[in-house]
């Protein structure tokens, strides 16, 4: 008697590292869009293809999935979005701002206005009811602040910016405009909103700097 091997699909052997990344990128995308509670394990189970005994050797609990997937936001967060602007030494650091505003607003662009801004959704469903993903929100914004206030330190020091112009409020107003813009597009589902609020800040931000 012979028996035959059925073959398995390629798309869904994985090895370890490539389990532990269908989870987080399906439980990211399910929590854009429905948020941390309303994501169920069988649902990030079913939309990533893994068994709940892979899961489980891989994350101890949602909660500790949910880190994760904070770790992976950080770091395409900074990856694609922050640093490129950022990395050119030779723009000038208001110049940097503004390449950042854009990259913003083209992120959201590309999304049609669809599921805002993960980080900014995660603060607002969990900074009330869970101290540990509320810790590590304010660090990731704390850090986004910082780094808008150096680039706005270093173009006063250059005298490209008002020596009135204060560096960390102005950032933590960047950063707070742009969550609100950010918002307002995902409720209205127009990115007009959006590219109003850019134009705003960048107006902005020119009535801070100094014109040779």
């Amino acid at each position: 008697m012979t028996t035959t091997k059925i073959p398995i699909p390629a798309g869904r052997v994985r090895n370890g590292r490539g389990t532990r990344e269908a989870i987080i990128s399906a439980a990211t995308r399910l929590i854009h869009v429905h948020g941390y509670n309303a994501t169920a394990l069988d649902d990030v189970l079913k939309d990533s293809g893994v068994g709940k005994g892979n899961f489980y050797h891989h994350f101890k609990s949602k909660e500790d999935l949910g880190y994760a997937i904070l770790d992976k936001i950080v770091d395409g967060f900074l990856e694609r979005t922050l640093e490129p602007c950022f990395a050119d030494a030779e723009e000038p650091p208001l110049g940097q701002i503004r390449c950042f505003l854009d990259r913003v607003l083209e992120a959201q662009r590309a999304r049609n206005c669809v599921g805002g801004c993960v980080m900014g959704n995660l603060a607002s469903e969990l900074s009330d009811v869970h101290e540990g993903f509320r810790t590590r929100l304010a660090t990731l914004f704390t850090a986004w602040q910082a780094r808008l206030a150096m680039a706005l330190e270093s173009a006063r020091r250059r005298g490209e910016l008002a020596a009135s112009a204060e560096p960390e409020p102005l950032a933590r107003f960047v950063v707070a405009s742009l969550e609100g813009a950010i918002l307002l597009a995902k409720v209205s589902k127009d990115v007009r909103v959006m590219e109003q609020c850019v134009s705003e800040l960048k107006r902005y931000l020119a009535l801070q700097e100094v014109r040779s």
